[in-house]
């Protein structure tokens, strides 16, 4: 079952128990679905890929994150709370980041394959091991670890 149809029948769930936060964060990912369907040039009917699916649904948890910052800084603890539930609901259809351990032995790898020597480059060796690791680990992870690898 592809991760559309899970959200699509978790949404059906959520409609009969009546959880309206959880209902709510599904209808906008399923929607999100279909704009990033539409802006792809594809019919708003088709199905959307897992990838596809996966980065809406990070696209939306960094959205959350933001407005929970923004919200934090403007004093509105009860728009916080909100956020976080949705954010706690998001972050379930999220896979497993991988430990930093791994990313590291990744970086490595594609340090030694590429050549790359000297902190100028550290920029491309991050984009190299992000496109290596296919969203399987946090960009901000992967930043800290080849950091790390130049220290």
């Amino acid at each position: 079952m592809s991760l559309q149809q899970q959200i699509k029948s978790q949404m059906k769930e959520a409609l009969l128990k009546k959880e309206t936060v959880r209902l709510s964060v599904l209808r906008s990912l399923l929607a999100g679905f279909t704009n990033e369907l539409v802006a792809r040039g594809r019919k708003p009917q088709e199905e959307a890929t897992d990838e596809e699916a996966l980065s809406v649904i990070k696209r939306s948890v960094k959205q959350h994150k933001d407005s929970i910052e923004q919200f934090k800084a403007g004093g509105r603890e009860d728009l916080v709370v909100d956020e976080t539930a949705e954010l706690m609901i998001l972050e379930t259809y999220l896979p497993m980041s991988m430990p930093k351990e791994e990313i590291k032995k990744v970086a490595e790898e594609v340090k030694t394959r590429l050549g790359v020597t000297d902190k100028a480059k550290m920029g491309q060796l991050v984009g190299a091991v992000m496109k290596e690791l296919k969203g399987k680990a946090n960009g901000g992870d992967v930043k800290a670890v080849v950091e790390s690898l130049f220290s």
